[in-house]
């Protein structure tokens, strides 16, 4: 007796609907990556980090299902609305409890996350220093103005001594944080620094930060021409500045030499500072759940669920 199956019609494939090979997928464009038109206010910073991400995508031929891209709440962090991939805007100051589910969650994804110096460093300061020290595998760029920009010019974390804001009109008395002595002192695995105005340096920080295993952080200067002109001339060789490179001779892997090298006076370095391997709480949990998984080998799940609440008992 034949099924019925046997007896349906043949269906015909569309070809076009079957995924090309890996190998065969050409890169993406710009054209393709783009999503709405960047909302920045004209000379903005972001623009160079953003066409760099673009780029970096480009180059390691990610495609859109796999690109991931998260922020919180600021300018910068505009950034999923301009990308034409998966991500998410989340709330101020909690992108990086966002990306560690999505992390944990997808191996197979390199998660970015891309904010600013108020998201990353005041509300969502106690984030940062877990996730570092978690070393979840992500990279997170922070684009770092020196002000709270998109709320129109308040003191910010990173803001300097004497900065005058809504905040602080008589000048900013406060202590700024060191974006890089706290993720190093935090636990993060790889810290940089670099500048929107050197865009050949913001990719390689970028690649470097993408093939790290682990937590890696970028503090990228990215000037607010807005409310904080001219904030970062000392580190721009075309406004008469200097972009010092971290020095040949630095041990990235030595933790107290980062920690120094962070603690050099404005414009201070680019480039590396400290890169260390330790196995990641991707690695830690896989590790967890595969032994967890191990015990019940061959249970089904109500079978699982059962011997839990034989457990209570």
């Amino acid at each position: 007796m034949s099924s019925p199956l046997a007896d349906a019609p043949a269906r015909s494939v569309n070809i076009n609907t079957v995924p090309l090979p890996e190998s065969e997928r050409r890169a993406l464009t710009k054209k393709e990556l783009s999503a709405d038109h960047p909302t920045w206010c004209p000379g903005c910073g972001d623009f160079s980090v953003l066409a760099l991400y673009f780029k970096l995508i480009e180059k390691r031929k990610l495609w859109h299902e796999k690109i991931t891209t998260i922020a919180g709440i600021g300018c910068s962090s505009r950034f999923p609305y301009f990308v034409q991939a998966h991500g998410a805007h989340y709330i101020h100051g909690r992108a990086l409890p966002f990306a560690s589910g999505v992390s944990l969650s997808r191996p197979d994804l390199h998660v970015f996350v891309f904010g600013g110096d108020g998201d990353a460093f005041s509300i969502g300061g106690n984030h940062f220093n877990h996730t570092a020290r978690k070393n979840i595998k992500m990279t997170y760029v922070v684009m770092d103005n020196w002000v709270y920009g998109l709320t129109k010019k308040q003191t910010s974390p990173t803001s300097p001594p004497g900065f005058k804001s809504k905040t602080d009109v008589w000048g900013a008395v406060d202590q700024p944080i060191n974006p890089m002595k706290q993720a190093i002192a935090a636990g993060a695995t790889f810290v940089a620094r670099t500048t929107h105005t050197n865009p050949n340096h913001v990719l390689q920080m970028m690649e470097a930060a993408m093939d790290h295993d682990g937590f890696s952080f970028i503090e990228c200067l990215s000037e607010c021409v807005e409310f904080y002109e001219g904030a970062f001339d000392a580190s721009n060789p075309r406004k008469g500045g200097v972009f010092n490179v971290v020095p040949a001779e630095h041990d990235i892997t030595d933790e107290i030499a980062a920690y120094k090298l962070s603690d050099a006076p404005f414009p201070g370095h680019f480039g590396i500072f400290y890169k260390a391997n330790r196995p990641t709480k991707n690695a830690n949990e896989a590790k967890i759940n595969s032994g967890n998984m191990e015990k019940v080998k061959g249970l089904k799940d109500w079978q699982i669920l059962q011997k839990n609440f034989d457990r209570l008992k």
